[in-house]
Parts: structure tokens; C-alpha cells; sequence
């Protein structure tokens, strides 16, 4: 291999893919194409109506509009999308930097309720380099957010780490704890697979809000009192806390950029992992955190994961 850094460029889709599936919350069917992007487009949401464009909604942390059981983001004029972290997680965990998200719908559509859909698109259409240096957010001290009994933060790091605890008063689930660093290719082996999951005792409920209209067995992990009701069962036994990984990933993807630091979050969910966010970013660049390019040279390395060109080593960073 040559000693240019592998994922020190910006990446995008090699070509445009389309995905058709049902929103969880809405039940509306949602048509969705995936498009590449030129450099630092970062991920943006070209939301459609009658094959008109509308809006064009920058996912970032600025954008978030709403986090009751989902991540939602919109524009000043009242447009929104929701859902998005499964898609933002996919293309976050492959290392994917640039991309435009054509929806004829207001939320993501579900899938199976995991990210294994958005990371077969994202092979099928396959990752391209760009000429521009990759930028990351660099964290310089540590941020933290305490709410009740549950907290998160970011603290300094070489790569990017999740450490993620849940604790849910049901055997099913109860205690569990993950950490791992974030790479391809661990997003696509330990975390892409991990479903969304909620308590049957809670239906009723979501649906006289409007909520939750196109769950069912085939997208969602369901609980009820005492058992799991899907006939085949989890796809691992701790497929929460993975499925919660899952959503810090496409949550912090709102960062835009991919983050240096590592984050840790006990019995959190959407709305800690975005008030984490804005904890970091409130005093502004050179405070909590920095922007740092990727260097355009580096010493011969053992081979890494060159699949969508996330790395996880140790480096000086070109700030120029």
C-alpha cells in the first residue's frame, strides 16, 4: 500500500439508489433516493412533493426540531423529516461523508427497524474519494449532560468510542453495557443488524398520539410482559444496547462531521444524545471542541479497513 493516509479524503455515494419502505410513526409509504454529493455537502435532505423539491434540510444539531421517540430535524418554514438516525447511522458507521437524501415523505422509512436496509444501499451503490481532506470535530475536554438519573458525555479521544449502558426494569432487557470503537467495520458486524425495539403495554398509548402507526413484527423488537412477542426471537442477546448504540451513532452524525472523542451515555436516548451535542458545541469552536483536516501524508501503517475509510489511529492533524 502507498503511504498516503487510506480516509484522509471526503467520500460520497459511486452512484444515486433508491430505497422504498413504510414510516414507522406516520404507516405512510416512503420512496427515498440516496444521491452523491460534492465535498463538504456533508448530509442534506432534499424533501419532495409531487416530484418537486421544497425544502433542503442540512442534518445538523441546529436543524433538530423534535426528539419524542425519534430524531427530527426541519427547516424554518415548518418542513420536517423524522427518523433519521438509522440512515444517518449507516452512512456515519461506512464512513460515508457527503450525500443527498431525496424523500417524498415526513420520516425515514423503518425498514426492519435497524440499519441493515441503508448499509445494503450504501454497498450496492458503493463509496467514492473526493479531493477534499476529510475534517473532523475534534474534542478538547469533556462535555457532560445529566438528566436525572441518566447522563452522557464526550471526553478527549484518538478515534471515536462508544460506551453505552441501559438498565430497563424488565428481564428481557435489564442491565446491559457495550463499548467499542467505531470503525466500518464494527458498525456493520456490532451495531448495522441491532432493531428498534418498545413495550407492547405501550401501543394504545402511541397510537392516540398518532404514534407508531407502521410498527409491527417485521420492524420492531416487541416486548410484551413476559416474553419477546417476534417469532424469531433477537438477533442478539444484547440487541438493545447495540440498538441504542446504533441511534448515539446517527444521532451524533448531527454533529456533521465525523467526531474525534469518545462518547459515553447511561440510560440515555435521542434527546440526551442531542443535548450532549449542543453541550459541546455552546461556546463555540476552540472552547469543548476544534476543527482538524486529515493529513494528506502519513508513515506506512499496518492495513486497515479501507471500506469507507474510517480510522481509528492516532495522529497530528493538518488545522490548516
Amino acid at each position: 500500500m502507498s503511504n498516503r493516509f487510506i480516509g484522509a479524503r471526503q467520500t460520497t455515494l459511486s452512484r444515486e439508489v433508491e430505497l422504498t419502505g413504510t414510516g414507522v410513526h406516520s404507516g405512510a409509504r416512503v420512496s427515498m433516493v440516496l444521491h452523491p454529493a460534492e465535498a463538504d455537502v456533508g448530509f442534506r435532505f432534499l424533501v419532495s412533493r409531487r416530484g418537486r423539491i421544497i425544502s433542503e434540510i442540512q442534518a445538523v444539531a441546529g436543524a433538530v426540531k423534535n426528539l419524542t421517540l425519534c430524531t427530527v430535524i426541519g427547516d424554518e418554514n415548518g418542513t420536517t423529516v423524522g427518523t433519521v438516525e438509522h440512515l444517518l447511522a449507516a452512512l456515519r458507521g461506512l464512513g460515508v461523508d457527503n450525500c443527498y437524501i431525496e424523500i417524498d415523505g415526513r420520516e425515514v422509512p423503518i425498514m426492519d427497524g435497524s440499519s441493515a436496509a441503508f448499509v445494503a444501499a450504501i454497498d450496492d451503490a458503493g463509496i467514492r474519494e473526493l479531493s477534499e481532506p476529510r475534517k473532523f470535530i475534534r474534542v478538547l475536554k469533556p462535555v457532560r449532560v445529566q438528566e436525572g438519573d441518566c447522563w452522557g458525555s464526550l471526553e478527549p479521544y484518538a478515534g471515536f468510542r462508544l460506551d453505552v449502558e441501559i438498565d430497563f426494569d424488565t428481564a428481557f432487557i435489564g442491565r446491559q453495557h457495550l463499548s467499542l470503537d467505531l470503525t466500518p467495520s464494527t458498525f456493520r458486524q456490532d451495531l448495522s443488524r441491532a432493531r428498534t425495539f418498545g413495550f407492547m403495554r405501550d401501543v394504545e398509548k402511541l397510537w392516540k398520539a398518532g404514534l407508531a402507526l407502521g410498527a409491527s413484527l417485521d420492524n420492531t423488537v416487541a416486548l410484551a410482559e413476559d416474553r419477546i412477542m417476534n417469532p424469531e426471537g433477537l438477533r442478539s442477546p444484547t440487541e438493545f444496547v447495540r440498538h441504542k448504540m446504533l441511534d448515539a451513532v446517527g444521532d451524533l452524525a448531527l454533529a456533521g462531521a465525523p467526531i474525534l472523542g469518545s462518547y459515553r451515555s447511561r440510560k440515555g436516548g435521542h434527546r440526551l444524545n442531542a443535548h450532549v451535542l449542543q453541550a459541546l458545541f455552546a461556546g463555540g469552536e476552540g472552547v469543548a471542541w476544534r476543527w482538524e483536516r486529515a493529513p494528506r501524508v502519513m508513515r506506512e501503517a499496518a492495513p486497515i479497513d479501507v471500506s469507507a475509510g474510517l480510522m481509528t489511529v492516532n495522529y497530528a492533524a493538518d488545522r490548516s
